[in-house]
């Protein structure tokens, strides 16, 4: 599993900020067992534009640890047909979300999140299992 690429949801990064013990964290786990992480382009807009100044520092460091996936045509038109999906099904999608999830999908990458709810009826995301952890 070393040379498969995860990507991880901003939920998973937040939870890595906030605790104090990061050896308790979902991020901490991940990258024991995988070698390769990965964020959304989206994942480094919403961190940045929620971190304060005094953040900034902490969240530019930690996020040179990751490969960042731009949410590029490819993604834009997964992110219409997964939108496209979820209204036959009358479920609803925070935008941002719905980009992040997308170019998931688009590059074929395993994802995982803090919250599952917000992804599970999109039918060709990938979650990790959490066996795999």
């Amino acid at each position: 599993m070393a040379d498969q690429i995860v990507m991880v949801d901003t939920s998973i990064l937040i939870d890595y900020f906030r605790k104090k013990d990061k050896s308790k964290t979902r991020l901490f786990a991940l990258s024991k067992k995988f070698e390769n992480l990965c964020i959304s382009s989206i994942t480094e807009f919403e961190i940045f534009t929620g971190a304060k100044s005094e953040q900034l520092d902490f969240w530019k460091t930690i996020l040179t640890n990751f490969i960042v996936f731009p949410f590029d045509s490819d993604a834009a038109l997964t992110a219409v047909e997964i939108q496209n999906k979820l209204k036959k099904l009358r479920k609803t999608i925070d935008k941002a979300d719905l980009f992040i999830a997308s170019t998931a999908v688009a590059y074929n990458l395993v994802f995982d999140t803090s919250n599952r709810k917000h992804f599970e009826n999109i039918e060709d995301l990938k979650l990790l299992n959490d066996d795999k952890l």
